[in-house]
C-alpha cells in the first residue's frame, strides 16, 4: 500500500496526464525507457541544462534549486501542461514539508525557448495537498482507471499496453 510520503514528482504528472498511466507505473509497469520522446528528453537534459545540478528529495527529483528559492524544472515540450504545472507544484510543496523555503518555480521549455514562473501561495499549497491524496487513491485502488480516448495516447509510452490489451 503506497502512502503520501511515497509520492513522488512522477505519481504527481501522470495524475494528471493519465490516472491509468499513473495506476501502471505505481505497479512498476516501466515502458518509458523505449520511448522515444522520453530518450529524447532524458538526453536534452544531460547535455543542454548540464548547469543544473538535481535535487533528489526521496521519492521525488526536482531538476534544481536556486539561491532565490525557486525550484527550476527543464521540459522538453513547446507549451506548458496542466501535468508539468502539476508537478512543479509538488516538488514546492516537497520543499516545503521539509521546512525549504520556496518561492515557487520555474518551467523551462526547450523547443520554445521560453519560461514559466509559478508562485508557490497557501491555495498552491492545498492543491498540491489534494494532489498527492489523489494520486494515493488511484495507486491504492484495486482495479485499473479506465483507459482515455485513444486521441489522447499519441506520444504515450504505455499505448500499446493500453490498446492492445
Amino acid at each position: 500500500m503506497i502512502t503520501r510520503e511515497d509520492i513522488g514528482g512522477v505519481h504527481i504528472k501522470y495524475l494528471y496526464h493519465c490516472p491509468r498511466q499513473l495506476w501502471l507505473y505505481a505497479r512498476g509497469f516501466r515502458p518509458e525507457h523505449l520511448n522515444e520522446s522520453v530518450q529524447l528528453g532524458t538526453a536534452l537534459h544531460e547535455t543542454t541544462y548540464s548547469r543544473y545540478s538535481p535535487v533528489d528529495l526521496g521519492a521525488a527529483r526536482l531538476d534544481h534549486y536556486d539561491g532565490q528559492a525557486w525550484v527550476h524544472e527543464i521540459k522538453h515540450s513547446a507549451r506548458p501542461t496542466a501535468a508539468d504545472r502539476a508537478q512543479a507544484r509538488h516538488y514546492c510543496h516537497q520543499l516545503t514539508r521539509i521546512g525549504v523555503p520556496v518561492e515557487g518555480a520555474i518551467l523551462h521549455y526547450y523547443q520554445s525557448r521560453r519560461t514559466q514562473r509559478l508562485p508557490y501561495t497557501p491555495e498552491q499549497h492545498t492543491h498540491a495537498d489534494n494532489d498527492i491524496d489523489r494520486a494515493v487513491e488511484v495507486i491504492n485502488s484495486p482495479t485499473s482507471p479506465p483507459r482515455p480516448d485513444r486521441a489522447r495516447c499519441h506520444g504515450c509510452s504505455y499505448r500499446d499496453y493500453c490498446w492492445n490489451s
